[in-house]
């Protein structure tokens, strides 16, 4: 499969920076690198950092087309297995923070869910919402589409915590538990 402008990350967030390359490389030559989460995609990279380039974890940095400050080139995508240690926990926070500076995009996904097929929902795909709760769902954005997450609280009765929900949801699809992605390329 090809990869489309549509495809590339513009931007990511920092999960892990390693100024001596991994562990397990071997030789004097060790080349610096980040670990980072792509913001549009969602998708986990490996990032290769400019000489002399220091990063920090939760940094946002540049790694679309145009002039890049701190990296030099994306080596590519990789697998959540692969991520260190201190990047796998660093995951959560960052789609934490990426949520909710991001609620519009993740609201909509409530304001125009569709059905998968006669008998389920993109909505019951969000872990912890079954019929009821899409039905509600359903029945308040007819009236007038969600704005925010405390919006979709408010006015659907006894759902679990929506930014809570959409975190669990992209760290399971980042995770490559779900047959179905919603959020994650």
């Amino acid at each position: 499969m090809e990869e489309t402008k549509n495809d590339r990350e513009e931007n990511a967030i920092v999960l892990d920076f390693l100024p001596h390359g991994y562990a397990s490389e071997t030789g004097n030559l060790k080349t610096p690198i980040a670990q980072a989460l792509g913001e549009d995609h969602l998708s986990i990279l490996e990032l290769i950092p400019k000489k002399d380039v220091f990063l920090q974890p939760h940094q946002r940095v540049y790694i679309g087309e145009g002039k890049r400050d701190e990296i030099h080139h994306i080596k590519g995508k990789i697998d959540a297995e692969r991520l260190t240690s201190t990047a796998a926990k660093e995951l959560k926070h960052a789609i934490e923070t990426l949520v909710e500076s991001n609620q519009e995009r993740f609201v909509q996904f409530f304001n125009t869910a569709q059905p998968l097929s006669m008998r389920m929902h993109q909505l019951e795909l969000l872990p912890g919402l079954g019929k009821k709760h899409m039905w509600e769902v359903l029945n308040e954005r007819r009236g007038k589409p969600f704005v925010d997450f405390s919006d979709l609280k408010n006015r659907v009765k006894l759902l679990p915590d929506p930014k809570t929900v959409v975190v669990k949801r992209i760290l399971s699809e980042i995770q490559g538990k779900e047959k179905y992605r919603i959020f994650a390329k």
